[in-house]
């Protein structure tokens, strides 16, 4: 049957849906609700084989060619909602012959979420004995830095995000707080000081560097709601605590990915995202970290050119230092090395430890003070799906036409990962007292003569004969005196 012509789509006079609204459908009991969402969004993936079939959904010799999915990321939030529909629809179309395949999808990856780092700031309450309900109508907010909290009271356990101080607390807190807030309420014998007691609240994370509050930018927060606060402060600091949690507005910790495109740039951001932690892992974020990844990329920067002028230093403006020049032993392995470990870890989508594949390698790279472009251009390539943007630029400023991106994935040599030498500890009587870098595979008497050569061992002989020499290939030497 062919469904009405609907003027409205809005849900039914007792919650059912916008069929129920039109009198010749429900005149004749006809079913109101349609299909949910998860029915048709679970199996549309075959229509794409397909889709300008008018006859089917998907012809069968379509759906065998493309077979199943290679890869599905999704949340843990969909395992009902989206897979468990998926294979009963796949299972029911295989049963009745339309497709091939009884499993929607090869590979499942479940993606964990980016938790929020909260940061609290504490604001002190006082309660008079003459009226224990009543909070003091002092006119100013007082908030008490985190480690003065530690040092005055220690360790304790919130109630609905409050915590009642005891006696002897309250009052080496209360001493602590006057020192530094000259007009905070006295308490004489009509109306002695009864309980003294600490709110925790969640602060805006964008007005805290690390876990350092900018007071300036809380008393204007939220419409100056706190101008009149005063602080206590520990070496002039107001320190927050900090919490992970889920990341949500009514805490405060959302980071906006527009405001750190703009000071970092897309592909810091991209990269320190991967750089937290396993894609399957939920990992707080922390802005702070991602100055390290920015590092990175300067770093990176600077094989190809001179530092630029420009703080962006995306620009190109810097003097280029990369060369024509055919590349070391000692380079050659950097990148092979590199190839390998960041070829092996994206397969496993362990992104976090091919960023840190990445930094040694850059590390590795400015140590040997290498700017040949044999070896950058192929960094570039590697790089270009985790670093796209600036993998573009710097693959144009080598000279390349065409996008980095159509370029072919490098391949690693296996010979250029042969260690040919080691740097073997030396120990005299036990005691490591130096390394020295040793070829493998050449015979132990060579081996002997190179270590009595070495000077640092000379010192620690001091002129005596070694009673014997202990070699253990590729492990380490010990000189027995």
């Amino acid at each position: 049957m062919e469904l009405p012509y609907v003027e409205t789509y809005k849900p039914g006079p007792e919650g059912e849906g916008p069929l129920a609204n039109i009198d010749e459908w429900t005149a004749k009991n006809l079913e109101t609700n349609t299909m949910p969402g998860y029915a048709g969004s679970s199996w549309y993936f075959l229509r794409y084989m397909d889709p300008d079939n008018q006859k089917e959904f998907c012809d069968r010799k379509a759906s065998d060619y493309w077979g199943q999915v290679d890869l599905y990321i999704g949340g843990t939030e969909h395992a009902v909602g989206h897979l468990l529909y998926s294979r009963m629809w796949t299972k029911a179309l295989y049963d009745l012959g339309y497709i091939g395949h009884d499993e929607p999808y090869k590979r499942l990856v479940n993606q964990g979420m980016i938790q929020g780092s909260s940061r609290f700031v504490y604001r002190v309450q006082i309660k008079s004995a003459m009226a224990p309900d009543h909070v003091s109508k002092y006119s100013k907010e007082v908030f008490v830095s985190k480690d003065i909290i530690n040092k005055t009271i220690g360790d304790f356990k919130w109630d609905n995000n409050f915590y009642l101080i005891n006696a002897e607390k309250r009052d080496k807190l209360y001493s602590t707080i006057k020192k530094q807030v000259v007009d905070f309420p006295e308490f004489d014998n009509d109306e002695p000081l009864q309980s003294l007691s600490i709110q925790e609240l969640h602060v805006d994370v964008n007005i805290v560097d690390g876990v350092e509050l900018d007071i300036d930018k809380f008393r204007e927060w939220r419409s100056g709601e706190h101008a009149n606060a005063e602080f206590v402060l520990e070496d002039d600091k107001y320190i927050c605590g900090t919490e992970v949690e889920k990341m949500s507005k009514s805490k405060f910790n959302t980071v906006n990915p527009d405001d750190l495109v703009w000071d970092y740039g897309s592909d810091t951001f991209r990269m320190y995202e991967m750089f937290l932690g396993p894609v399957e892992m939920s990992k707080p974020w922390d802005t702070k970290g991602i100055e390290g990844v920015h590092r990175f990329l300067k770093k990176l920067w600077r094989l190809f050119f001179k530092e630029p002028n420009s703080p962006s230093f995306g620009g190109g403006k810097g003097e280029a230092v990369w060369t024509d020049e055919p590349p070391s032993e000692a380079e050659l392995k950097a990148l092979h090395k590199t190839i390998k470990q960041i070829e092996e870890v994206t397969e496993r989508f362990s992104f976090n430890t091919g960023v840190s594949g990445f930094m040694i390698a850059v590390n590795e790279l400015t140590d040997l003070k290498c700017h040949k472009k044999a070896i950058l251009e192929k960094l570039v390539i590697l790089l270009s799906p985790y670093a796209p943007h600036i993998a573009e630029e710097l693959w144009s400023k080598l000279g390349n036409s065409g996008s980095v991106l159509d370029q072919g994935y490098p391949v690693y040599d296996p010979k250029y990962l042969v260690e040919s030498s080691k740097e073997y500890p030396i120990s005299i009587n036990g005691k490591m007292r130096t390394t020295i870098d040793i070829a493998l595979g050449i015979p132990e008497k060579e081996v002997e003569k190179i270590v009595l050569e070495n000077e640092v061992v000379k010192k620690w002989l001091e002129g005596k004969q070694p009673r014997k020499i202990i070699y253990k290939e590729g492990k380490m030497v010990n000189v027995v005196v």
